[in-house]
C-alpha cells in the first residue's frame, strides 16, 4: 500500500487574531506543525489546536521559530548562537508538550518555521541547534524538514527519525531550496496545479524545480500552507488528487 503523510503548519494566529481556517484543514490533513508562541500562537490557541488534532488522530508537531511576532516568523535574525537557539527550541517544544500532556495528548514530530527553517537549512551552527534540541528533549520525535539541506545531514547523522518534506504550493531552485517568497511564481496558488505536482513527487520521488531539472529525493510528508486564503482548497484539491492515484493519507503514528 502506498502511504504519504499531508501536514499543515496551524495555531498560528494569536490573541484576537485568526490566520486560517483550522477546523476544516484539520478534517483534511494527517499531521498538524501547532505554532509554539513566538512567531505565532499563544496558550489559549495552542491549547484549541491540539484540541482538534487530538480529536480527529491528526499528529501533533511542535512548529518553533525566531521570536518574532510581528514579523511571524519570516525574518531573517542574524545574530543567535547556538546556546539561545537550542534553549528557544526546548522552551517552545516544551511549552507545546505541556499542553498536549493535560489533554492525553503527545507531541510526535518537530519543524522548524519560516526563516529558521531556511536559514538552518545552509547553517550548521543554527542546524545543530535545532538537532541537538530535539535530541535532548525526546529522540523519538520525527524530524520533518526538507531534502539537500544541512539539517537533513545531521539530523541523519544523529540517528533521528527524518521525514523528508515536499511543499505542494511552492516551487523550488536548482538546489532543491524553495524559491524565494518575493520572487514571482514561487508560491502556487491554483489548487490543480499545485495537486498535479504532488502526485508527481511522491510517484518519481523526486522534485522537479522551476527550470525543469529533476532531483531524486526520499518523500515522507507534503506541506500545504495554512495561512493562505486557498488553504482548505488546496488541501482539498491535493488529497483529493492522491488518493485518487492509490495513495492512502497516513502520518506518522500510521494514523
Amino acid at each position: 500500500m502506498k502511504t504519504i503523510d499531508l501536514n499543515a503548519d496551524m495555531g498560528e494566529g494569536f490573541g484576537r487574531w485568526k490566520m486560517g481556517d483550522d477546523a476544516r484543514l484539520m478534517q483534511i490533513i494527517t499531521s498538524a506543525n501547532i505554532a509554539c508562541g513566538f512567531h505565532a500562537g499563544d496558550p489559549a490557541i495552542m491549547t484549541e489546536t491540539v484540541a482538534m488534532a487530538h480529536e480527529r488522530g491528526v499528529g501533533v508537531g511542535a512548529h518553533p521559530g525566531f521570536n518574532d511576532l510581528a514579523g511571524f516568523g519570516r525574518r531573517r535574525i542574524l545574530d543567535i548562537g547556538y546556546d539561545e537557539l537550542k534553549a528557544m527550541m526546548l522552551y517552545q517544544i516544551g511549552a507545546l508538550s505541556a499542553i498536549a500532556r493535560n489533554q492525553g495528548s503527545r507531541i510526535t514530530h518537530f519543524k522548524a518555521h519560516g526563516a529558521l527553517g531556511n536559514m538552518s537549512a545552509t547553517d550548521e551552527t543554527l542546524s545543530r541547534a535545532l538537532v541537538d534540541a530535539v535530541l535532548a528533549f525526546d529522540p523519538a520525535l520525527v524530524f520533518v524538514i526538507p531534502p539537500f539541506t544541512v539539517t537533513e545531514t545531521l539530523a541523519v547523522e544523529a540517528g533521528l527519525q527524518v521525514a523528508r518534506e515536499v511543499f505542494a504550493d511552492r516551487t523550488y531552485a536548482d538546489d532543491g531550496y524553495l524559491q524565494p517568497r518575493r520572487l514571482s511564481g514561487a508560491v502556487i496558488h491554483d489548487v490543480n496545479i499545485a495537486a498535479r505536482r504532488a502526485v508527481e513527487m511522491v510517484e518519481t520521488q523526486s522534485i522537479t524545480t522551476l527550470s525543469g531539472k529533476r532531483l531524486e529525493t526520499p518523500i515522507d510528508t507534503i506541506c500545504v500552507h495554512g495561512d493562505s486564503p486557498e488553504s482548505v482548497a488546496m488541501a482539498c484539491g491535493v488529497r483529493a488528487a492522491l488518493e485518487a492515484a492509490g495513495w492512502s493519507l497516513v502520518n506518522f503514528n500510521g494514523k
